[in-house]
């Protein structure tokens, strides 16, 4: 790799910070707020599936619907905490977390 290639490689921080601004701009915390509902999603979906369960049986479990499910997996919805938990305990048998990080 030459000299010149190597000063174009920016980290993913500094990528944000030039398209979508600094951290505390609206457009940048836009960004991140989606960023946290697509992982809240992912990991939805990834424990689902490693419990072996499909949509509909994850929301039988947790008192909701399969098409909540299936939106709150394709971040089309943003789950209440409340409902996340429901979630996560009824419907995986797993405990949620929450940390505040100042």
């Amino acid at each position: 790799m030459n000299m010149k290639a190597k000063n174009n490689i920016k980290t993913l921080d500094q990528f944000k910070d030039k398209h979508f601004g600094k951290t505390g701009t609206a457009k940048r915390d836009e960004l991140d707020a989606g960023y946290e509902n697509f992982k809240i999603g992912a990991m939805i979906h990834d424990a689902r599936i490693e419990k072996g369960l499909t949509q509909e049986e994850l929301a039988e479990k947790a008192g909701t619907t399969k098409s909540y499910i299936s939106k709150i997996e394709n971040n089309v919805k943003e789950a209440r905490f409340s409902t996340l938990q429901k979630i996560v305990e009824l419907g995986l048998g797993g405990h949620l977390e929450l940390s505040i990080k100042l």
